[in-house]
């Protein structure tokens, strides 16, 4: 099932992750949300995932992620990068052939 990677789950001086999935989900770029397009969402953080073909939300409070919300999941791409637009809109890059740019909460 794969080598071993690392020396461990901790080392002196480094800070623990906030949230982490098992299995991976391979995780591929990340943001905060800060638009007033949707209030709900804001200070949201939005990760692409490649091997989960889907974008995540989690709500963070008191250093934990307290809201885990899996979206898009039926686009089926790998979703490599995610950003915030100045319209207020989330914008995907997948590994689409054709380069796909995808919207997200467009409605």
């Amino acid at each position: 099932m794969g080598f071993k990677i690392g020396e461990g789950t901790h080392k002196e001086g480094m800070a623990q992750p906030v949230h982490y999935w098992v299995p991976s989900i391979s995780p591929s770029g990340l943001m905060i949300y800060d638009a007033d397009r949707f209030p709900a969402w804001q200070g949201s953080f939005f990760a692409g995932a490649l091997s989960g073909e889907l974008l995540v939300r989690l709500e963070v409070a008191d250093g934990k992620a307290v809201v885990e919300e899996r979206m898009l999941e039926d686009l089926e791409e790998r979703i490599r990068d995610v950003r915030q637009g100045p319209d207020g809109l989330i914008y995907l890059l997948t590994d689409h052939p054709e380069g796909m740019l995808a919207q997200a909460g467009a409605g």
